[in-house]
């Protein structure tokens, strides 16, 4: 079962990097990115990821917040914006 679990994230991981290469966000000229993150943070992450490269990490990280939608924020926004004498045909 664990290298289902295993598998499950690699294709997770894939998806998130194809992804953001489509969208264009991993081409062009790389940066350096400094910055001071509890050891144990990084850990997890990695084993919740399966992703053993601290650079592969942010990466992931980083495309999976740039490429988050925010369907769920707009669908709790528009709560009251359809009159209750509509008839949805329910």
């Amino acid at each position: 079962m664990p290298v289902k679990h295993k598998d499950n994230l690699s294709q997770r991981h894939e998806a998130v990097v194809v992804a953001a290469k489509a969208a264009g966000l991993l081409s062009g000229a790389n940066s350096r990115l400094s910055a001071r993150v509890p050891r144990e943070l990084i850990d997890r992450a990695k084993i919740r990821s399966g992703i053993a490269s601290t650079t592969n990490l942010v990466e992931y990280a980083l495309a999976k917040v740039a490429l988050e939608d925010d369907f769920g924020a707009r669908l709790v926004g528009r709560k009251g914006a359809i009159p209750s004498d509509i008839a949805l045909g329910v």
